[in-house]
């Protein structure tokens, strides 16, 4: 009889505990969601802050549900954690790799080389940083075998460990804009300083807005970090090369924009120089020469010649 009881109390006991995980766990996943959903607003601007907030939400609800039932169904936790420390300790050992790629996502983290949206280059690997997870970072590919920086659609997954070891370029961060250059050739002949014009006469219009951006950009970069250039605005160099006179177009833009800006100038510069007469623009060409060498009557034995016609 005493057993019978003995019984029925663990298993009213196991059931009471089964009952109390089962309500932590809703409970947490529940906050999780009215988490999300409060802070949540959908602008372009508070993605990235919402992004973090979901992720720390999520972090930090499975590490104090860990806690709580843990502490609930082991009576003597803390001597449990001890244990798992130093069990950790020697696993950090044979596992080095997880633990570097935890190592990494704390680095990027708390230093910040670079956040979700940002574009940026790691090795050999360029992209967009589309999520940032504990053992590896995902990138939106650009480049590649596509032109011009843009999106080829694939998702490349990076080890976060690769921060320690690979270096890393940021299109985006400290100043937001990079240096492009376009080059057009034209002959020796042309009016080379009314080209000039008429393409800084194109890039100041396309640019437009786009200076004003950096500009403000810029100044804050200045504040930031070291960052100094005598001037932003477009600008054109000159130079002979064998194929004439090179005109290199340097101006900054949005790395995003980089080949929608590039697209809409060369459209603009064959507009504007195509109708010029003292302008022409150059290419390589070459001319293919064809010889028909005449038969003469001594290498042909079998054919008679021919008297001139009367």
């Amino acid at each position: 009889m005493f057993d019978f009881i003995t019984d029925i109390e663990w298993d009213n006991e196991l059931l009471h505990r089964l009952l109390k995980t089962v309500a932590i766990i809703v409970a947490l996943w529940l906050i999780n969601r009215l988490s999300v959903r409060f802070i949540y607003r959908g602008e372009s601007d508070e993605m990235r802050k919402t992004y973090h907030l979901r992720k720390v939400i999520e972090y930090s609800s499975f590490f104090i549900g860990i806690l709580i039932i843990g502490n609930l169904w082991v009576d003597n936790f803390q001597s449990i954690t001890t244990f798992l420390g130093l069990l950790s300790a020697g696993i950090a050992i044979a596992l080095k790799d997880i633990f570097v790629n935890i190592a990494g996502w704390a680095f990027i983290y708390l230093r910040k080389p670079f956040d979700v949206g940002d574009r940026i280059q790691i090795g050999d690997v360029k992209g967009d940083v589309i999520d940032l997870r504990l053992f590896q970072l995902s990138l939106l590919e650009i480049g590649n075998w596509v032109d011009a920086d843009q999106s080829t659609g694939r998702v490349i997954h990076i080890p976060n460990g690769k921060v320690f070891t690979d270096p890393q370029a940021n299109y985006s961060m400290g100043f937001s804009y990079i240096w492009n250059e376009q080059t057009i050739y034209i002959t020796l002949t042309s009016d080379f300083k009314k080209a000039k014009a008429i393409l800084l006469d194109i890039l100041n219009t396309h640019l437009k807005d786009e200076l004003k951006l950096a500009e403000k950009a810029f100044r804050k970069a200045k504040h930031d970090h070291l960052i100094v250039y005598k001037q932003f605005t477009p600008m054109i160099y000159t130079d002979i090369t064998q194929r004439g006179i090179q005109l290199s177009m340097r101006y900054l833009c949005n790395p995003k924009k980089r080949r929608m800006l590039n697209h809409a100038i060369t459209e603009s510069i064959l507009e504007r120089l195509g109708p010029e007469d003292n302008i022409r623009i150059a290419y390589p060409t070459s001319t293919v020469m064809l010889h028909q060498d005449q038969v003469h009557p001594s290498n042909n034995p079998g054919k008679k010649p021919q008297s001139p016609p009367k």
